[in-house]
């Protein structure tokens, strides 16, 4: 969708159609949580950053100048909530994932195994993304998951575009290192 579209929601917000501002929640919840969730490390904090700054976006909505895309400027809000959030609590927290395991007959084994697989790939890239710095995960996310440019996360962050390409290459050689070391260690195992 385009930042047209998205004008024309934000314009009928000014003009107070609330039930606009549902569909802008709705659009980019996603993402904010993400951003959320990379600088707190933590669900419920994550999600309550999340939603103050989608209250706070609505407050000022009427601040928005339109020469930027709106997700920019929330991803901003977001961001800049989420840093101030995790200086005020200081508590480190870790969230615990349950596993629920189902039995499938050998038939349906067949049909899962590829599943199964890409999604353990997942999990491992998700994990060794996870164990990069708070900084370096957060810039992977905006610029690998959300396709963020380089001056958007640069808008988003504060920090220079040459700051955000440093970054960026480092935390792809820490990510190469850490998806690269289980593999070498299950082979120096089984020598």
């Amino acid at each position: 969708m385009s930042s047209t579209e998205d004008n024309f929601f934000i314009d009928r917000v000014c003009k107070g159609d609330i039930d606009a501002y549902t569909f802008l929640v709705n659009k980019y919840k996603r993402m904010a949580y993400t951003v959320a969730l990379k600088i707190m490390r933590n669900v419920e904090d994550a999600e309550d950053a999340t939603q103050e700054s989608f209250i706070k976006a609505y407050q000022k909505i009427h601040y928005f100048k339109k020469d930027a895309k709106f997700s920019t400027w929330l991803y901003t809000i977001v961001y800049r909530t989420a840093v101030y959030n995790l200086r005020k609590n200081q508590i480190s927290t870790t969230q615990i994932d349950e596993i629920i395991t189902e039995e499938y007959s050998t038939e349906d084994n067949n049909v899962f195994t590829v599943a199964i697989e890409n999604q353990l790939l997942l999990e491992k890239v998700t994990t060794a993304i996870h164990k990069l710095p708070r900084m370096e995960s957060l810039l992977i996310s905006l610029f690998y998951t959300n396709e963020s440019s380089i001056e958007e996360i640069s808008i988003i962050t504060g920090l220079s575009k040459t700051n955000i390409k440093v970054k960026l290459y480092r935390a792809r050689k820490k990510l190469k290192k850490l998806l690269d070391n289980p593999l070498t260690e299950t082979l120096k195992k089984s020598i």
